[in-house]
């Protein structure tokens, strides 16, 4: 363009739109016959290993159903199923040069690819290789990962078919398990849990993975990840000591079942516990392995028989991750009946100080009795209630609040103190010096030294950073319930 011609700048800006827009379908037209290509090596593999199969083992449902348990083996997590795949994809493409060929950006190399979308976990895979992100769902063909507290729609899809054919070879080995029902629950080596939920029950066929991302067990690391305050770190420590009966309490991802996993990490690994998980969550034989603790993982029904003799068994606690219904309740209610110490459990409320009374109700609904009676049951039983909640950030956890249940009983009334408070304005927590005489008696028969230490720190923490307002709260129900 010579300097005489007239220069038109909203010209200009579309002549580089027009070249932008050109240069973008070009590259989308390549990726796209990339895909179709990487698509169509896929298809071939499958239809090399299916005539091999059948070729070694025969045709009919015996073979079908050998394959697919190879397969849902694969999926799971077997590293022989998983090698026996690869090892069958990279012979078919080194012998037909293929091995150098393109694969989609998500995928480290070009046999797991293919392993990954013909017999693996498609899309998710790259989600289980990331380490900060404990979700990920699929919704018909779309993919989202948990991102930094928020789900983000993912580049890659699944289709309807590659989707039924995961369902179908996870369901394999539970055909207790039917694709008529509404939603199933599966669990891969690696702890990862796997809700399916139908179309006969959402108007999408969806499946939701989700993950531990907290490997280290320690107070240290909660404090770094900003869930507790640094400073109150000696407290918790001197508490798992004396050996309070604790709930951790809270909202569903709020990290109760992590920070009840940090508490028993620092549990005498001399003393005998028994767990009871509806979901196989919290791997103690892994973190604690030289304790002597039985893990049992039952619920419902199943849960219902073995009460009995769970409480012949001669354990010094019991651990009740997930109390979900009146059975656990109940179980972890006579525990405590027995003067047992050390008992933790977790529990789904928006209001701790609701606990004993939304308790009650669960385990009189189920098994009869008085509410009342029932509610003083679980004051006299547990000592301490530490509250969870996330931020707006779902990636960010806190202790929201941790509180103290007294009972009274001259006058039969609960109270419940608040000792620690989540200032959301500040992320910070103020305290409140307030120990029951009972809790130092428990102390007394259990280590003295260790209370010692609770008490001091604590006053140290409420002097530091005083609570201020409303710190005893009185059970509301109790006057309308003693009738």
């Amino acid at each position: 363009m010579s300097l005489s011609q007239p220069f038109f700048l909203d010209e200009y800006i579309e002549q580089q739109h027009r070249q932008s827009t050109k240069q973008q379908d070009r590259i989308v037209k390549a990726t796209n016959t990339q895909f179709e290509r990487f698509q169509k090596i896929c298809e071939s593999v499958k239809m090399y290993f299916n005539a091999e199969w059948e070729d070694s083992e025969g045709k009919g449902q015996e073979s079908s159903d050998k394959l697919l348990e190879r397969h849902k083996k694969a999926i799971i997590g077997y590293s022989s199923e998983v090698n026996f795949f690869k090892g069958k994809i990279e012979e078919y493409l080194k012998k037909n040069n293929l091995i150098h060929e393109w694969k989609p950006k998500w995928y480290p190399d070009i046999t797991t690819a293919i392993f990954q979308e013909v017999w693996g976990v498609a899309g998710i895979y790259e989600w289980k290789n990331m380490p900060g992100s404990s979700s990920a769902k699929i919704i018909g063909e779309r993919i989202y990962f948990l991102m930094n507290g928020r789900p983000e729609l993912r580049e890659q899809t699944i289709s309807r078919d590659r989707l039924n054919q995961l369902i179908s070879a996870l369901l394999l080995r539970t055909p207790e398990k039917r694709r008529d029902e509404d939603y199933h629950e599966v669990y891969m080596l690696d702890g990862t849990r796997i809700m399916i939920y139908e179309d006969s029950l959402a108007k999408e066929t969806s499946v939701v993975f989700r993950k531990y991302v907290v490997d280290v067990y320690t107070f240290e690391k909660q404090a770094e990840l900003g869930t507790i305050p640094a400073g109150i770190i000696p407290m918790l420590e001197a508490q798992v000591r004396v050996g309070y009966n604790v709930a951790f309490v809270g909202p569903v991802r709020s990290a109760k079942t992590t920070f009840l996993t940090t508490w028993q990490s620092y549990e005498d690994p001399a003393l005998e516990g028994i767990q009871i998980e509806t979901d196989p969550e919290i791997p103690l034989h892994v973190i604690m392995p030289k304790a002597p603790i039985i893990q049992m993982i039952a619920d419902g029904d199943r849960l219902s028989k073995i009460i009995k003799p769970l409480m012949r068994s001669d354990g010094d606690y019991l651990i009740t991750a997930e109390a979900r219904d009146g059975i656990a309740l109940k179980i972890s209610l006579d525990v405590t009946k027995k003067g047992t110490r050390r008992v933790k459990m977790t529990y789904h409320t928006s209001d701790p100080i609701d606990f004993c009374y939304d308790v009650a109700t669960e385990i009189v609904q189920q098994f009869g009795g008085d509410i009342w009676a029932t509610t003083i049951k679980m004051a006299k039983g547990y000592h301490y209630l530490f509250e969870f909640t996330q931020l707006k950030d779902k990636s960010q956890k806190r202790l929201k609040g941790i509180f103290e249940i007294r009972y009274n009983p001259n006058t039969l009334e609960i109270s419940i103190h608040q000792i620690c408070r989540y200032d959301f304005l500040k992320d910070d927590w103020t305290f409140k010096y307030d120990i029951g005489a009972d809790k130092e008696a428990i102390a007394q028969q259990e280590d003295y030294e260790a209370f010692q230490v609770f008490q001091k720190e604590l006053k140290k923490l409420a002097e530091q950073k005083p609570m201020n307002g409303q710190s005893v709260f009185q059970l509301p129900y109790m006057k309308f319930i003693k009738g």
